[in-house]
Formats: structure tokens, sequence, C-alpha cells
């Protein structure tokens, strides 16, 4: 770690949460739970009010100009802040790795993604890569097992940190799942335009969810979780489907993604 990480680690960095669209529409709880999270890693927290979407849409669907206003926009909105914490690998993949790519012949916007590029981070990797943070005290009798997103794990290495981070949940039990990297179909606008294959994918993956006997399915980003879900639940699966973050916040016992399933 140098030392600027170092002194970032000791101070109180002003952070905004990007809650991203899903979290906002679908389950504003893991939103507080990362609030919660990073108050408790000694983060000053803000969520700012003008946020919208990311663009991951509008990119995967090709519309580059389009993505360019949206992220022109965030960026402007997000420059204020020490750190972006992201609680989704996709979405906080789109503003570190792909706004500086858009804006490559742009000598101005380049450096300014850039720069928010290089202060924005998907929440558990920052938990434990920036800020250090462990677990105190959350307590939970269950078994569980884990599905690495891709964004997440392929663009911004996130594989080990939500592991370390949920090792210390008190008698929480992990198992591991076969084809933990595999991807579960969602690929944000893929499962609408490939239906029937996003459907065969997530519904190998729902088996091998089912197969490992675990409780609970965690994960770090919600387009995932919930298409996993949703799969499980059709499949009359009883395991439980969390956000990480959720668990790691307390909140293991409140209502599943899915509901009933």
């Amino acid at each position: 770690m140098n030392e600027r990480a170092k002194l970032e680690t000791k101070a109180s960095p002003h952070v905004a949460l990007f809650a991203t669209c899903l979290v906002n529409a679908m389950r504003p709880s893991i939103g507080f739970a990362a609030v919660q999270l990073l108050e408790q890693a000694g983060c000053r927290v803000d969520v700012p009010m003008g946020q919208t979407c990311c663009g991951q849409p509008a990119l995967n669907s090709g519309d580059q100009e389009g993505t360019r206003q949206i992220a022109r926009r965030n960026i402007k909105m997000l420059e204020p802040f020490d750190h972006v914490v992201v609680p989704s690998g996709s979405c906080a993949a789109t503003i570190k790795v792909h706004y500086p790519e858009l804006f490559a012949h742009d000598p101005a916007w380049l450096k300014r993604a850039q720069n928010l590029a290089a202060r924005t981070h998907e929440l558990l990797s920052y938990l434990t890569d920036i800020r250090g943070w462990a677990p105190e005290g959350v307590h939970l009798e269950k078994t569980a097992t884990y599905h690495d997103s891709c964004s997440g794990l392929r663009e911004l290495g996130v594989k080990k940190q939500p592991r370390k981070l949920l090792a210390g949940v008190e008698n929480l039990t992990m198992r591991p799942l076969a084809g933990e990297e595999t991807c579960c179909g969602f690929g944000g606008t893929f499962c609408v335009k490939y239906p029937a294959i996003s459907n065969a994918i997530v519904d190998e993956k729902a088996a091998a969810v089912e197969a490992t006997g675990a409780d609970l399915l965690l994960g770090g980003d919600l387009g995932c979780l919930l298409n996993m879900a949703g799969k499980l639940h059709r499949r009359g699966a009883k395991v439980q489907v969390y956000h990480a973050a959720e668990v790691l916040a307390g909140m293991g016992d409140e209502p599943a993604i899915g509901g009933d399933a």
C-alpha cells in the first residue's frame, strides 16, 4: 500500500454512494446497508440526489454518444468527492473502466474521466482494500455460497475481498459453488436480446447453487442476484438470496431478494 493509500485509510474520506438504478428501484436495503458499512469504516457518506443511471444500458446497446451525455453529467456531479463507492461491479466498471474509453479522443473530458475512475471503487473491495474494514459482532447461523459476477471479477478484480469480509461473520459457513466464476446469464441487456440462451445459463447456475445445499446465495451485483433469485424461485428452491453487504450489515434475517424464494 502506498503512502497516499495509508493516509486515506486513516482519514475520514468524503464518499459518494452511487446507489445504482436497480438498488434504488428494486432493493433499497442494499443502499442502506452500504451506507451503514461505509460509516462503520470511518467514511462521511453522501448519496447525491442528482444521480440517475451510470449509462451501462445505453453503452451495451451501442449508443456511445448517449452514454457520453450521461457520463458528463455524472462526472460533474461526482467530482467533489474523495471517493465514489458503488455496490455493483458492473456499474462501478462502467465508471472506472468505460468512461475513460468513451472520451479517448476528447482530452479535456478524458482527464476528468480518468480522475474520477481513479477514485471509484466497488463497495466490497473498497471496504477491504482501501479502508481495511472488517465486520465486528455480526452473527448469522446459516450456510452460504457465493457467486462472482462477471464485471466485478473480470474488470475490477473483485474475488477475495467479499470472501474475506464474509469470513468475519460469526457462525456463517461458506460452501464452494461449482462454476462460481461462470456467468449467471443476466449480462445487462444480454438477457433481453437473447432470452433463451440467458434462461439456459441461469438454469444451470441455479442447479449448481441448489447442489451446494446452502441456505443462502450471496453476491455483489443486484442484477445477477435478481436473475438467479427469480430462477431459484421458479424451480421451487428454498435458497434465499442476498447482497453480501446486507449480510455484513446484519440484515441476513430480513426478507430475501425475490421474496419467498
